[in-house]
């Protein structure tokens, strides 16, 4: 089975930087409010996962890799889909570890084919 995040290499290059930073780092969506439907990066552990989240899976960047989890509610409508994690300038969401740079990381998805599921 292929794996269903990747990230760009721009977005590679960010998570570098903030990892530097901040230490390790993680990923989750949970389709709510304050831009909940973007990817929000915190310090690893930060941002408490639970039964409600699906892992889907880690991204690696050099010796380092960075799991991504979304919210079992929001994967139902994204189950579909492998999801790209890119970064792109503006201001996001004040909770996710880019804002303050003036970034901010995006989804870009593709359907998934009959294979891949």
């Amino acid at each position: 089975m292929m794996p269903r995040v990747a990230l760009t290499p721009e977005a590679a290059d960010l998570l570098r930087r903030l990892r530097a930073s901040h230490g390790d780092l993680m990923f989750h969506q949970s389709g709510g409010c304050c831009d909940g439907s973007a990817p929000m990066c915190y310090p690893a552990g930060e941002f408490r996962t639970g039964a409600s989240d699906v892992h889907l899976g880690d991204l690696a960047v050099d010796s380092f890799s960075v799991p991504v989890w979304m919210s079992a509610a929001q994967f139902e409508y994204w189950s579909h889909t492998h999801l790209t994690i890119d970064v792109v300038p503006g201001r996001g969401s004040g909770f996710s570890l880019e804002a303050p740079l003036g970034m901010r990381f995006l989804v870009r998805s593709r359907l998934l084919s009959e294979e891949e599921l």
